[in-house]
């Protein structure tokens, strides 16, 4: 049912209110809704913003967002995690309405003195609800000088039309007929669920000895952690881990995903289950849990988190297969159906199969929470889920339910390359990240609309993490475009997503594929140990290593690259060069500009429009943005400062350093320079 002043339409909303918005401790996003009346009164609203514990906070004022179209926005933040809700209150404004009259009517002399005494009416009124540390007594005096009749009426009028007086009014307006939209839901998460830079490593690969016409020995827990200096120093938020457990002996895959295994081939880890254990237990080449542990503490005191696959599926050895025959889909010949996408054939695992039986979704279940659990006691708070699409969703939603119910700092990152409709339900139904489609978006078109998709309304429940890369996933991109795809990719990833994520080897550059059309590895770590040496890439220049890391350093100090909304494309003259800014809010903004040479291959000039309306709150005044008035920016990535302006040359060379294909300015207000754009190097 309309109230009597109509709200309609309120955003964020998820599955028309039936499921909550999401947003994490300290972001900021717009909440707006349609408001109107009839006739041509004058109208507000405002955002309520009710905290967990069910307490209002200070109201948000609400602006039309474009004249004429009664729609209306503000932007809200929740401080503290928990479950909120927010709704839109809209009222009629007599005071806002009198002042459209009084504008009208006292230049024209119609009705002079009657229309003062309702603006002092409507003054007198208001100020009862303003208080007096706030204000009362400039409306008390624009009263006084409304019904002073021995000044002008012009001047009486000017009295309640102060900046004083309106900004007074605006904190604290006379509101009538106020109605309220139903309240929504909003779940407010940690930080990590929105922001975090991953690296993914295999434990059994770091330490790892490997010589021809001898056994291959396998990296531990222990040695692995020796590389997690490095990997924190290059200002990773989280270490992930593909599966650690046991890796059974039947059907085992050989090297490059051969289906004959020699003795020495070590199996893909996510075949899981042996004599050893199931998903419950640490594969023994890897250590003991204690060595898990020291890990994990290691990785906490360099200020990273480990997130750790889980993977629900079984190799032909697992526990499972014998104490849960019934968990299992047989085939017609009797056998346990292996994991199938045609042509693709995975014998070494086993799918599980939630409707074979009634109660093995419910026994599933029970097992999959407690081996969360199990894992979570050991210090893991963020998991991986791997083919999350390929198991019911509603089984997810019960699960991250039953988690987060309890621990609602654990953080399930759905891996799902599939759908639309099914990578925005996982995200719907509870997962607080998402793989993307990122890595096939490699064209200023094709990431201009994507981004366009997960900035708009996906934006209020589909939380994406930008990987460049994976174990099976190395695109032609990156096959093609050597050093220069790499840092490419990684600007773009890195500044687009709050979270994004690499494979170890990408900072090597390692770019050779199975064969030819094929997005799988040649010598895939997922078969194989790859021991690395990085120190020579490091001593011999061949490593990403110094980009990567500034990436991360500029990541953490502006809260622009930290958020998702509010992503802003400007236009260039050149199809190879995209550029775009991102902008937080705060008592000093933060603005961030980039400009990217998407062809690996060759320098690409262009002329950067500036889209100026989007820099106003970034603190550049419009005298500065006007016309040939310039203001300095500062490429993060070189330390050059440049003039720029409206329109901007720009000349990127992908063959240089690996900066050189990209800008990654911030801008710096101060007062105007002049003249045509230059720079000079600071």
């Amino acid at each position: 049912m309309i109230g009597r002043i109509p709200v309609l339409d309120v955003r964020p909303l998820v599955e028309c209110g039936s499921r909550p918005a999401k947003a994490v401790a300290g972001e900021t996003f717009q909440v707006s809704a349609t408001v109107f009346r009839e006739g041509h009164d004058a109208v507000g609203a405002n955002v309520v913003l009710r905290g967990p514990a069910g307490r209002a906070g200070p109201w948000t004022p609400m602006r039309e967002l474009a004249p004429g179209t009664d729609r209306w926005g503000a932007q809200v933040t929740p401080e503290t995690e928990g479950r909120w809700s927010y709704a839109v209150e809209a009222w009629s404004d007599p005071v806002g309405t009198w002042r459209q009259h009084a504008r009208i009517k006292i230049p024209a002399g119609i009705d002079s003195e009657l229309t003062l005494e309702e603006g002092a009416a409507l003054h007198e009124r208001a100020a009862a609800g303003v208080p007096k540390r706030d204000g009362r007594n400039a409306v008390l005096a624009a009263v006084d000088a409304l019904r002073d009749t021995g000044r002008p009426v012009a001047a009486r009028l000017a009295a309640a039309l102060t900046p004083e007086v309106t900004g007074v009014l605006d904190r604290h307006p006379l509101r009538e007929l106020v109605t309220s939209s139903r309240p929504l839901t909003l779940q407010v998460e940690r930080a990590r669920a929105l922001f975090g830079s991953w690296y993914e490593m295999f434990p059994r690969s770091e330490g790892a000895i490997v010589r021809r016409g001898r056994p291959p020995v396998s990296g531990t827990m222990r040695t692995a952690a020796e590389r997690l200096d490095a990997v924190a120093a290059m200002g990773f938020d989280v270490v992930y881990l593909p599966p650690v457990h046991p890796i059974g002996d039947a059907y085992r895959k050989g090297r490059d995903n051969a289906l004959s295994a020699s003795a020495d081939d070590v199996g893909s880890p996510w075949a899981i289950g042996s004599a050893a254990g199931g998903h419950d237990a640490l594969h023994p080449d890897l250590g003991t849990m204690a060595d898990f542990d020291h890990f994990v503490a290691r990785a906490r005191a360099l200020r990273m988190e480990v997130a750790l696959d889980f993977a629900l599926q079984c190799s032909p050895d697992h526990p499972w297969v014998k104490e849960h025959p019934e968990w299992f889909r047989r085939r017609a010949d009797g056998e346990i159906a292996y994991a199938e996408n045609p042509p693709k054939k995975y014998q070494d695992i086993y799918p599980l199969s939630f409707d074979e039986d009634p109660l093995a979704h419910r026994g599933i279940l029970r097992e999959t929470l407690r081996v969360l659990r199990f894992w979570m006691d050991h210090g893991v708070r963020i998991f991986r889920v791997d083919n999350p699409h390929t198991k019911p969703v509603a089984f997810w939603e019960k699960v991250i339910a039953d988690i987060n119910r309890g621990d609602p700092d654990v953080v399930f990152l759905a891996e799902a390359f599939t759908r639309p409709a099914m990578m925005h339900t996982l995200a719907r139904i509870g997962f607080q990240q998402s793989y993307t489609y990122f890595t096939w978006r490699n064209t200023k078109a094709e990431l201009t609309e994507y981004l366009g998709e997960l900035t708009g309304e996906a934006a209020a429940y589909m939380r994406p993490n930008f990987f460049v890369n994976t174990p099976d996933i190395l695109h032609a991109y990156l096959q093609e475009g050597g050093r220069a795809a790499f840092a490419v990719r990684a600007v773009l990833a890195s500044t687009l997503s709050p979270s994004w994520g690499m494979y170890a080897g990408y900072e090597l550059c390692e770019n050779t594929p199975a064969h030819a059309g094929s997005e799988e590895y040649l010598s895939s770590e997922k078969y194989e140990l790859r021991p690395r040496d990085w120190a020579a890439a490091d001593r011999e220049g061949r490593s990403l290593t110094p980009l990567i890391t500034a990436l991360n350093r500029l990541r953490r100090r502006h809260p622009a690259l930290q958020q998702l909304r509010d992503l802003h494309f400007h236009r260039t003259d050149n199809e190879h060069v995209i550029a775009y800014s991102k902008h937080a809010p705060g008592p000093h903004g933060d603005t961030v500009l980039i400009v990217v040479n998407l062809d690996a291959h060759h320098t690409h000039e262009a002329t950067v429009s500036l889209d100026m309306a989007q820099f106003q709150a970034s603190g550049l005044s419009v005298a500065q943005m006007s016309g040939a008035e310039s203001f300095p920016v500062r490429d993060e990535l070189t330390g050059e400062t440049y003039h720029w302006g409206r329109d901007n040359y720009v000349r990127l060379d992908p063959g240089g350093d690996a900066p050189a294909a990209a800008h990654i300015c911030t801008l710096r207000p101060s007062s105007p320079t002049g003249g045509s754009p230059t720079h000079d190097r600071e």
